[in-house]
């Protein structure tokens, strides 16, 4: 039996290529050695997407000897991961890439040479954090800590119960990920006002900023009340010092599957259990993951960074990042996967790759992306849009070994269809040749993700409906309305231009969209039946 630790794979290396698993290339002790004297580069949200990514495109750069540190792993948020998942298996990952053929390509990953919490309660992982972020040496920290991360208000503004907390106790032992970051800032500003970079890699429009605008509030605050002095503002705000550049990441990483778990175990290799953690993160020794990804950064960096353009990562300036962004969310990715998600919860589809042989759900999104999307896709040039698009309609959504569910994508579709669906509305009154009013999928899109939110599928089930923010206030409105109904009204969804961008009657689209749920009410079958009336 083969084991996911060091030993293993040292002394047990023929038996692991045998089953075809590619194996680290690099002197581990050496790079521990000189990550632990010279650190580079740290990572916060030691979660799948940085496994299965980020640390496997370094590895390239440690195998070909172009780099001779490791990755820091550090986790602000579940520290169960840190325990049961890094330390358990000697901070290796089996990462399984899922072919659409059926093929697993897999490997080990063993970039990351350190693993710790950000708890304020394990004297050596605090004492660790400030120690790398006091040394010249350390080039940049990055992040997956999902968009909600360095949020520090509710919805009203406030700041949150933590940050104010954070903001009254000061430096020494602070909660929220943003304050961390600033408390180890401030750290190293004290030490030298050495430099480095913030590298936000969460899926959001203008990540850098809003890691930048948190991080300067949190130090701010704390300025007020002396905790700091008015130089660590200077400081964080000298951008030959510190920069927050902003980056563009797209690859799928769905939760650990259970056809792959059971594979590993047919290769022999003990212990691939699924780990659900008590603040529910879905975790195992492996990652399972697309092939397709991307990742497009700003080169501003302060003090030096790996050569990552050497294995595939994108370097490029703040517009073209933007324009990269843009395409992807606006036009042919992100508005496709959110119709899909509404649609398939409505029509009884738990897998993506399920709704891409489903031949009017095809259709639905190839209207919106070459139909729709591509009259007004921003082009950024270093990624050919129809290219990137082909790849997600004919590889990347039809895989069927990518275990992503409907149900998991509808999660906050409030706070995404202004940007997936708004934008391109918007794009079409800007255009003298195009009407927002000839839109036809996109409307149809969100007339479905109305009709969702009934929570009632096509068959007349009722179905739990994805969290939302807003999901409270969305169901108020559509209170009143029956099956069968000839009249509707969605004002309150459709003319709300905080969630849209804009008021949908004022381009000509709120009535076609109540027209389109009036057909979707009419009965048993009446989701499939309109989807095909309008397609």
């Amino acid at each position: 039996m083969l084991k996911l630790n060091r030993k293993s794979i040292e002394d047990y290396s023929i038996d692991w290529e045998k089953n075809n698993i590619q194996l680290p290339e690099f002197d581990y002790e050496t790079v521990k050695y000189n990550t632990k004297k010279n650190p580079t580069w740290i990572h916060f949200g030691a979660g799948n997407i940085f496994r299965g990514f980020v640390a496997n495109a370094y590895q390239e750069l440690l195998n070909s000897k172009k780099v001779d540190t490791g990755i820091i792993a550090a986790e602000s948020f579940d520290f169960e991961i840190i325990e049961k998942i890094y330390k358990k298996y000697e901070d290796l990952t089996l990462l399984v890439k899922m072919n659409a053929s059926g093929d697993f390509d897999k490997s080990i990953i063993g970039s990351i040479v350190e693993s710790i919490t950000t708890d304020n309660n394990s004297p050596l992982d605090h004492n660790r954090l400030i120690e790398v972020f006091e040394n010249p040496s350390l080039e940049m920290a990055s992040f997956t800590i999902t968009e909600k991360g360095y949020a520090l208000t509710d919805a009203a503004g406030e700041y949150l119960g933590i940050i104010k907390k954070d903001i009254e106790e000061g430096i020494e032992k602070p909660v929220h990920t943003m304050s961390i970051i600033a408390s180890l800032a401030y750290r190293r500003y004290l030490k030298g006002e050495y430099p480095m970079t913030f590298v936000s890699m969460d899926n959001c429009s203008h990540n850098g900023d809003k890691l930048k605008t948190s991080v300067i509030t949190i130090a701010k605050e704390w300025a007020k009340k002396g905790f700091v002095e008015d130089g660590f503002i200077q400081y964080l705000e000298d951008e030959s010092k510190i920069t927050f550049p902003y980056s563009m990441i797209d690859k799928i990483t769905p939760r650990p599957s259970e056809t792959v778990k059971k594979h590993l175990e047919s290769l022999s290799i003990e212990d691939m259990d699924i780990v659900i953690t008590s603040k529910n993160s879905y975790m195992a020794p492996f990652v399972n993951a697309e092939v397709s990804e991307y990742l497009v950064i700003e080169d501003k960096f302060t003090n030096g960074r790996p050569p990552l353009e050497e294995v595939g990562i994108i370097f490029t300036d703040r517009q073209t990042v933007n324009q990269v962004e843009t395409m992807k969310v606006t036009t042919c990715l992100n508005p496709l996967h959110t119709a899909l998600a509404v649609s398939g919860c409505l029509l009884g589809h738990t897998l993506i790759a399920d709704e891409m042989k489903d031949g009017i759900l095809k259709k639905f999104v190839e209207t919106i992306g070459y139909t729709e999307g591509l009259k007004v896709v921003v082009d950024p040039e270093i990624i050919n849009p129809k290219d990137f698009l082909n790849e997600v309609v004919s590889e990347r959504f039809a895989n069927p070994f990518i275990p992503d569910t409907p149900q998991r994508i509808a999660t906050d579709t409030s706070q995404k269809v202004g940007i997936r669906f708004g934008e391109t509305i918007k794009a079409y009154e800007k255009r003298e040749d195009l009407k927002a009013s000839d839109l036809v999928a996109i409307p149809l899109a969100i007339a479905t993700w109305c009709r969702y939110l009934l929570g009632v599928d096509d068959e007349g089930n009722t179905f739990e409906l994805s969290s939302d923010p807003l999901l409270a206030t969305l169901k108020e409105s559509l209170t009143g309305i029956a099956f069968g109904d000839e009249t509707v009204d969605l004002s309150s969804i459709l003319a709300n231009k905080s969630i849209f961008g804009l008021d949908l009657y004022d381009v000509g689209l709120g009535q076609k969209i109540e027209e389109m749920f009036i057909h979707m009410i009419k009965g048993k079958g009446a989701v499939r039946a309109t989807l095909e009336k309008y397609l």
